[in-house]
C-alpha cells in the first residue's frame, strides 16, 4: 500500500536569497532538495507518485506522495568469460566458471551459455521503503550546498543555519533521523509569534493544513500568490500602481510565513530628491514596493509585507515609516552635500580610491579607459559625435564614487552619476553613457543602448577582467569574487546585440600594455583571457539550446569575432551541415590529410587526372565564393558553400591517388585538398563534428 513521506528540517531564519535562484545567488535550496530526493529514490528503485518541496524562513520540507512499500526487485545479467575458458573439453566447469559463479552468489549449474559466453542472472529482492528512507534522509541534509554554512556549539555538523527540530514521518510512523544531536519526531513549530510552540503532525498528508492552522503558509507558491494579490489590491485602493520587481517579491516571499500587506507614507518634501535616491532605500534596504500615480510619478507612499496578522497593524506601519524616514533623511543630507561640487571637480578624489592592489587608483583607471576607448573606437569605426560623448563620459565615469550618496548607497553607482551629470548641465548622451557603463548589472538586465554607453561598458569590464587576470586571480569553481563571469557575459551580450564585427584581441592587448603587463607574460595572459571568453560564449549558446558539436565547430576557429560566431551559429541552425553525413565524411577525409599542411598554392600544370582538374576548378570557384560571402557577412552563403564541393571531392578520392610516388605530384595534390578544405576551415574544424 502506497504511503506518503514527510521530512521537515526546522532551523533558525534561513537567508531568503538562498531558497530559490534569485538575487545573484544560485543555491536554490528547494530545487536541490527535490533533485536529491528524486535521484536517491530512483537509485534505490523505490517508486513514487510525486515530490514537492516547501520552504519558509524557518523550515525546509519535503513531501513524497504515493511511495511504494518496497523497492522493485532488480534482475541483472552479468557477462562472464567465454565458454571455451569456462568449460574444459569434457564440458566440466573450470576454475574460471566456478569463481565467476561464486562471485555472483550462484551455483555453477545456474550459469547460462549464450553467444559463446557464460552469463549469470541474479535477482535482488525489494527493500522496505522504511529502510530506504531511513538511510536517505540524513543524506538529504548533508547533501545540500550553500554559499555559506554554519557550525554551532562544539559540533562538527554544519548547515546553512542551526537546526532546531526534525520531523520525519512515513504516513504516521516516525522515521528515526539524527543530525547535530537533534532527533526526529512528529512535532513541529508554528509561527514564531502567532502559532503554538509545539504542534503534533498526525501524518504526512495533514502537514500543510496543520501548519496553516498555526499561521504558517508552508506552500511558497500559494504564499507568493497571496502576497501579490494583497499588494495589488492595496495599490488599487490607493489609485496607484506598484513599481514592480519580481526578485523583490521572491525575496519577501521567503521572509514571511504568514503575510499581511500594509501601506505606509512619508513626507512629500522627500520627493524633491531624484527618484533613484528614494526608490533604492525603499527596495534594496527596506524591502518596500514604491508606488506611482497614473502618470508614473512617484507618490509619497510605499507597500510592504508584515510577517504576521493585521493585529496592531498601525503600530507596524508607524515603525516602518520611521525607519524609512531615517533613510530618506540620510539620502537628503548626502544629496545636498554632493551638490556643492560638480562631478568634474571630483576627479582629484579618484586618486584616493584604490582600484586593485598594485594596480593604482581610480584616476589611473580613468586614464586607461580614455586610451582604451580610443583604441576601441578605431576598431569599431565609432562616429565622431559618439567619440566626443565617450571621451567626456569616460572622464566623469567614476566620479560619482566619491559622492556621499554612492558611498552610503553603493547600488546607486552610475545611477547618481547620471543624475548629477544632468544637474551639472552635461548632455543627456553623456549622462546616459555614465549610467550605462555598469550595464548589464545582472542576468537578464537591460543592455546599454547608446554607442558611447556600449563602448564605455565594454572597456570598463575589459579593464577589470584583464587587470584581475594579470594578478593571477582567475575564477575557479564557484569562486568569482570580482564577478568576472558576469562581466564577461555582459560584454558578449552587448557585442551579440550590436552591429560591430570586431575582434576583442586588439582591445585585450591594448589593455595589457596600459596595465604594464610584462612583455613575456602577455601571450600567456592573452590565451587565458580568450579561453575565459570562449567558455562564456559557449555557455550562452548552450543556454539557447545550440547543439554541443555545432558550438564546438564554431569555437574551434579562434579567429572568429563574436559577431561572426553569432552569424554562423544562426546559419548552421538553418542549414544543418552537421547532419549531412556525406559532407562530414568528405571533409573529415580531407582534414585528416591536410590538417598540418599550410596552403601555398596549386600548380595547375601538375594536375593530370580529370577528377583533380574538376576539383581544382570547383574548389577555386567555391573558395572565391566563400571569401566573398565572408567579406559581405553573408553567413548563410558561407555555410552553404561546402556542400557544393562534395560530389567533386568524392569523385577525386575515387579516381586519384593523393599519395603519389612522385613527390611533386603528391605535394600538389595535398595543396589541392587544402584549397578544397578551406571552404570548411573558414567556419571551423570539421573534426569537431566527429
Amino acid at each position: 500500500m502506497a504511503k506518503d513521506l514527510l521530512f521537515e528540517i526546522g532551523a533558525e531564519e534561513i537567508p531568503a536569497g538562498f531558497m530559490p535562484n534569485i538575487l545573484g545567488f544560485m543555491p536554490n535550496i528547494l530545487g536541490q532538495l527535490k533533485q536529491l530526493a528524486e535521484t536517491k529514490l530512483n537509485d534505490a528503485h523505490l517508486p513514487f507518485e510525486s515530490i514537492a518541496t516547501y520552504g519558509t524562513p524557518r523550515r525546509l520540507a519535503l513531501i513524497v506522495k504515493g511511495l511504494a512499500d518496497t523497492s522493485a526487485e532488480i534482475s541483472e545479467r552479468h557477462k562472464g568469460p567465454s565458454a571455451s575458458i569456462a568449460y574444459d573439453a569434457d564440458g566440466n566447469a573450470t576454475k574460471a566458471a566456478i569463481g565467476f559463479a561464486r562471485g555472483k552468489g550462484l551455483d555453477v549449474a545456474d550459469l547460462v551459455v549464450e553467444d559463446g559466453y557464460i552469463y549469470a542472472e541474479t535477482k535482488t529482492a525489494g527493500v522496505p521503503a522504511k529502510d530506504i528512507v531511513t538511510d536517505m534522509l540524513p543524506q538529504l541534509i548533508t547533501g545540500l550546498n550553500f554559499p555559506k554554512s554554519m557550525h554551532w556549539g562544539n559540533l562538527d555538523a554544519k548547515f546553512v543555519r542551526p537546526v532546531r527540530w526534525l520531523v520525519a514521518l512515513l504516513d504516521e510512523e516516525v522515521i528515526p533521523v539524527e543530525f547535530a544531536t537533534v532527533k526526529s519526531g512528529n512535532v513541529t513549530r508554528g509561527h514564531r509569534f502567532l502559532g503554538a510552540d509545539e504542534i503534533t503532525i498526525k501524518n504526512a498528508a495533514s502537514y500543510v493544513d496543520t501548519l496553516k492552522e498555526n499561521f504558517v503558509m508552508v506552500d511558497q507558491d500559494a504564499r507568493r500568490e497571496l502576497i501579490s494579490k494583497q499588494l495589488h489590491d492595496m495599490a488599487a485602493s490607493k489609485n496607484a500602481s506598484i513599481v514592480w520587481d519580481d526578485d523583490l517579491l521572491e525575496e519577501i516571499n521567503y521572509l514571511v510565513e504568514w503575510p499581511t500587506a500594509l501601506c505606509g507614507g512619508f513626507e512629500e518634501s522627500y520627493l524633491a530628491l531624484p527618484d533613484a535616491a528614494i526608490i533604492t532605500p525603499m527596495k534594496d534596504h527596506q524591502r518596500y514596493f514604491p508606488l506611482v500615480d497614473q502618470n508614473g510619478k512617484l507618490l509619497p507612499m510605499f507597500l510592504t509585507v508584515r510577517n504576521g496578522s493585521n493585529h496592531s497593524i498601525e503600530v507596524v506601519q508607524a515603525g516602518n515609516e520611521r525607519v524609512l524616514r531615517a533613510r530618506l533623511d540620510d539620502a537628503k543630507f548626502f544629496f545636498n552635500e554632493d551638490r556643492k561640487k560638480p562631478l568634474i571637480d571630483r576627479q582629484d578624489g579618484l586618486t584616493k580610491i584604490v582600484f586593485q592592489e598594485g594596480l593604482g587608483n581610480l584616476a589611473d583607471k580613468t586614464e586607461r579607459l580614455l586610451k582604451l576607448g580610443r583604441v576601441f573606437g578605431e576598431e569599431c569605426g565609432l562616429h565622431e559625435d559618439a567619440a566626443v560623448v565617450l571621451e567626456r563620459a569616460t572622464e566623469l565615469a567614476k566620479t560619482d564614487l566619491t559622492t556621499g550618496m554612492v558611498t552610503e548607497f553603493t547600488e546607486l553607482q552610475g545611477v547618481m552619476g547620471k543624475e548629477y551629470a544632468l544637474l551639472d548641465g552635461e548632455s543627456p548622451e553623456v549622462a546616459e553613457a555614465i549610467f550605462e557603463q555598469y550595464l548589464p548589472r545582472f542576468a537578464g538586465d537591460v543592455l546599454p543602448q547608446t554607442e558611447a554607453g556600449k563602448v564605455l561598458s565594454i572597456i570598463d569590464k575589459v579593464d577589470n577582467i584583464v587587470a584581475t587576470f594579470s594578478r593571477g586571480l582567475i575564477p575557479t569553481g564557484s569562486q568569482d569574487p570580482y564577478a568576472l563571469r558576469r562581466q564577461t557575459i555582459g560584454i558578449l551580450n552587448i557585442l551579440l546585440g550590436s552591429e560591430w564585427n570586431i575582434s576583442l584581441r586588439p582591445i585585450f592587448k591594448a589593455s595589457m600594455e596600459l596595465l604594464n603587463v610584462a612583455a613575456d607574460k602577455q601571450e600567456e595572459l592573452l590565451n587565458q583571457v580568450e579561453e575565459f571568453f570562449t567558455l562564456r560564449l559557449k555557455n550562452i549558446f548552450l543556454d539557447r539550446e545550440v547543439p554541443h558539436h555545432v558550438i564546438d565547430l564554431l569555437l574551434s576557429n579562434n579567429e572568429l569575432s563574436v559577431a561572426d560566431a553569432e552569424g554562423l551559429v544562426n546559419a548552421l541552425l538553418a542549414n544543418r551541415i552537421d547532419e549531412n553525413v556525406e559532407l562530414v565524411q568528405a571533409y573529415t577525409r580531407m582534414y585528416n590529410l591536410v590538417k598540418d599542411v599550410e596552403y601555398t598554392g596549386v600548380n595547375s600544370d601538375l594536375l593530370k587526372e580529370d577528377a583533380e582538374k574538376a576539383l581544382f576548378e570547383a574548389a577555386s570557384k567555391a573558395s572565391e565564393a566563400s571569401l566573398a560571402a565572408w567579406e559581405a557577412n553573408d553567413y548563410n552563403a558561407v555555410v552553404a558553400v561546402p556542400a557544393t564541393l562534395v560530389p567533386a571531392i568524392n569523385k577525386f578520392f575515387e579516381d586519384v591517388m593523393v599519395m603519389d610516388k612522385d613527390e611533386a605530384i603528391k605535394a600538389n595534390r595535398l595543396q589541392l585538398v587544402r584549397l578544397a578544405y578551406s571552404v570548411m576551415a573558414i567556419i571551423g574544424d570539421i573534426s569537431a563534428l566527429k
